[in-house]
C-alpha cells in the first residue's frame, strides 16, 4: 500500500472523472490521498471530496501564489475553520504554504507573515504542515528555525540541495518525493534522494502537476505514486519492501491516518 501525500484532486476533477480516478488509485494499492488547500475557494471542495470518499483526506491553508486578497481577516477565517473541524480525522494538516519567490519579491513580507500565522495555527492544533517552497529555500529554513513547526509535516515537491534537504530533516520535517526523480537528468534531485534517510520521505504526485516521465502533457493521478515509488527503488539501496512498508510508516505518523 502507498499514500500519496500530496495531490489536488480538486483540479484534477475538472480534467477527468473523479470516480474513475479514485476507482483507479485504489486498485493501484494507493491507501490515502491528502488534498492541501490552495486558498478559501477550495477548502469546501476539498472538505466535500474528503466527506464523500473514505481515502481522500485534506488541508486547509494559503497557498503562497494565491495571497491577492488574503489579509489578517483570511487568517481569522482559517483559523475559525480548523477550530470547527479539529474532531474531523480527515483534517489532517494546515497547507499548502510556504515561500515562493519564483516571480520575484514584491510581496514577500506578507508571505512570510502569512506563513508565520500558519505555523502558529498548525501548533495550536497539533497538525503538521504541507510546506510549498520555490526559490526561497534559504528564507524558508531560516524562518523555520524561528518559527519551527512543533507536529511535523512535509516539504513538498523537493528539488533543492542535500544540505538544504537535511536541513528541513533537522526540523523534523519530512521530503516529499514526486516526479521529479523520474527523469534521469535531474541528477541533483536523484542523488539527494538517494542519501536522505529513508524515514525522511514520502511520496507524492502532485496531479494533476508535475508529469512523470514518459507521460508528459497528460494529468498526473494518483495511481502514479506508484511510479514515483517504482523509481525510488531504483535508486535506493535498501530492498523493495523496506522502502514500501517505511514510506508508508512515514505518512502514517506525519498525518496520523488510523488504520
Amino acid at each position: 500500500m502507498v499514500i500519496d501525500s500530496h495531490c489536488h484532486l480538486d483540479l484534477l476533477a475538472k480534467k477527468k472523472d473523479i470516480n474513475q480516478v479514485l476507482l483507479e488509485a485504489a486498485k493501484a494499492q494507493v491507501a490515502a490521498i491528502v488534498v492541501p488547500g490552495i486558498n478559501e475557494q477550495n477548502w469546501l471542495t476539498i472538505n466535500k471530496l474528503a466527506s464523500e470518499h473514505a481515502m481522500v483526506y485534506f488541508a486547509l491553508g494559503f497557498h503562497p501564489l494565491f495571497l491577492k486578497e488574503v489579509d489578517n481577516e483570511s487568517i481569522i477565517r482559517l483559523e475559525q475553520r480548523v477550530a470547527e473541524l479539529k474532531n474531523n480525522r480527515k483534517l489532517v494538516a494546515i497547507g499548502e504554504c510556504g515561500l515562493d519567490f519564483y516571480q520575484g519579491r514584491e510581496n514577500e513580507l506578507l508571505q512570510k507573515s502569512l506563513l508565520i500565522e500558519q505555523i502558529r495555527i498548525a501548533n495550536q492544533y497539533q497538525l503538521p504542515i504541507i510546506l510549498h517552497c520555490r526559490k526561497a529555500h534559504q528564507d524558508l529554513i531560516a524562518l523555520l528555525k524561528q518559527n519551527p513547526p512543533l507536529y511535523s509535516g512535509v516539504i513538498h515537491g523537493f528539488s533543492g540541495s542535500y544540505q538544504q534537504a537535511m536541513d528541513y530533516v533537522n526540523l523534523g520535517l519530512k521530503i516529499g518525493v514526486g516526479g521529479v526523480i523520474t527523469y534521469e537528468r535531474a541528477q541533483k534531485t536523484r542523488s539527494t534522494i538517494t542519501n536522505l534517510p529513508l524515514e525522511s520521505l514520502l511520496l507524492e504526485t502532485d496531479a494533476p502537476d508535475m508529469p512523470l516521465y514518459g507521460y508528459q502533457g497528460q494529468p498526473n493521478e494518483p495511481k502514479m505514486v506508484n511510479l514515483v515509488l517504482s523509481s525510488l527503488n531504483m535508486l535506493r539501496s535498501e530492498n523493495e519492501q523496506t522502502v514500501t512498508s517505511q514510506l508508508l510508516k512515514n505518512s502514517k505518523l506525519t498525518f496520523n491516518f488510523c488504520d
